[in-house]
């Protein structure tokens, strides 16, 4: 068996990614941009990277499993209700589509993120 030609994809920590504003409708409070960086698929799963600067946005979410890699905040789930969860480091969290959520950053974060792929049916 050969190994693998590029084991190593990102330094996690240290990857650039190019953040974007969000759209003004989005946008509760502060001025925050976002990105993501793909990173590798598995399965029809896409790996990618995710940052988020300071300030407060809406969200309606996509099935995604997630753990942060640094940074601070709180995510809250409108609708469904349930409890907040603090955002840190090791913080790991699955959504599911169709979640509703604020989420305030008060120092910029940075994820690891697994996602469904495009459905190749489509």
């Amino acid at each position: 068996m050969n190994p693998p030609s590029q084991a190593l994809l990102a330094q996690a920590h240290e990857a650039p990614i190019e953040c974007e504003e969000f759209p003004a409708d989005q946008v509760v409070a502060g001025a925050p941009r976002a990105g993501w960086l793909p990173l590798t698929t598995i399965d029809g799963l896409e790996v990618g990277l995710w940052e988020m600067t300071p300030g407060v946005v809406i969200d309606t979410e996509a099935d995604e499993v997630f753990c942060i890699l640094s940074g601070s905040g709180t995510v809250e789930f409108l609708d469904p209700p349930a409890l907040a969860l603090p955002l840190r480091a090791g913080t790991l969290v699955r959504l599911q589509a169709g979640w509703h959520t604020r989420w305030t950053i008060t120092q910029t974060i940075r994820k690891i993120a697994v996602t469904p792929g495009e459905d190749p049916k489509k």
